[in-house]
């Protein structure tokens, strides 16, 4: 975890522990880390009672990091883009900034299981790279507090830092998930081949026949063709 400390060097200090986070960042730690050690860095650096921080995943945002321990809501609370203050931030890709009185918001949207969500004072910064919206940091105090010129500088740059590394993460999922349809239908084409060379039978009914396993053995196609690849290459072996 990164445990910054702050000094009254001023805007040198802020420049040092901000490129302290970049390199933190840009270190390719899991995205999990990186947003924990954001949260560590920002209630460091910038007075705060609670800090949360949203990822964009499909058309829903998700809790993903909090300052305070939430076990039964991180990775579970959802908001849909425009709900609350949170979804109005990642809708219009505005920030808001309120001093006092958060609560009282008419874009306010109360969740029993954050009691910050009764907070006054609120903070709310729109993660975004390439023009695409990744998420949403939120920064809260139990008192009504005026937020500086450098604390808003802060947490804009550092959501300027994270919405490139959620979006790093976002692209190395997508890859990922492509290259197992890839690697999936490549094991259907082989099983597909062995099961019309040894059962003289068509490619559709090849297809057909590994969708019946699939569907009775209420497993992935994927998962049935290879097993058929490995039974033929086990016997193959075997004939010698």
């Amino acid at each position: 975890m990164l445990a910054p400390s702050v000094s009254d060097d001023g805007a040198h200090s802020d420049l040092a522990l901000v490129t302290r986070m970049a390199d933190r960042i840009s270190a390719a730690a899991p995205l999990e880390d990186v947003l924990d050690d954001v949260v560590v860095f920002l209630t460091a650096v910038v007075w705060c009672d609670s800090c949360f921080i949203y990822v964009l995943e499909g058309d829903e945002l998700v809790l993903r990091a909090s300052k305070n321990p939430h076990p039964e809501a991180v990775g579970r609370l959802t908001l849909k883009m425009g709900q609350g203050i949170t979804g109005w931030v990642a809708e219009h890709r505005e920030p808001v900034v309120m001093a006092e009185g958060a609560h009282q918001d008419s874009r306010f949207k109360l969740f029993n299981e954050l009691p910050e969500d009764r907070f006054e004072a609120f903070v709310s910064v729109p993660l975004v790279s390439g023009g695409r919206l990744v998420g949403v940091i939120n920064v809260q105090d139990r008192a009504p507090h005026v937020y500086s010129e450098r604390e808003i500088s802060i947490i804009a740059t550092l959501g300027f830092l994270v919405g490139a590394e959620v979006e790093r993460a976002r692209l190395e999922c997508e890859n990922a998930k492509l290259s197992e349809r890839l690697e999936a239908r490549k094991l259907v084409e082989r099983a597909k081949g062995i099961l019309q060379g040894e059962l003289k039978i068509s490619e559709e009914d090849a297809y057909v026949m590994l969708q019946r396993q699939s569907q009775q053995r209420r497993e992935a196609m994927k998962d049935i063709a290879e097993a058929i690849v490995v039974s033929h290459a086990v016997r193959r072996g075997a004939a010698g």
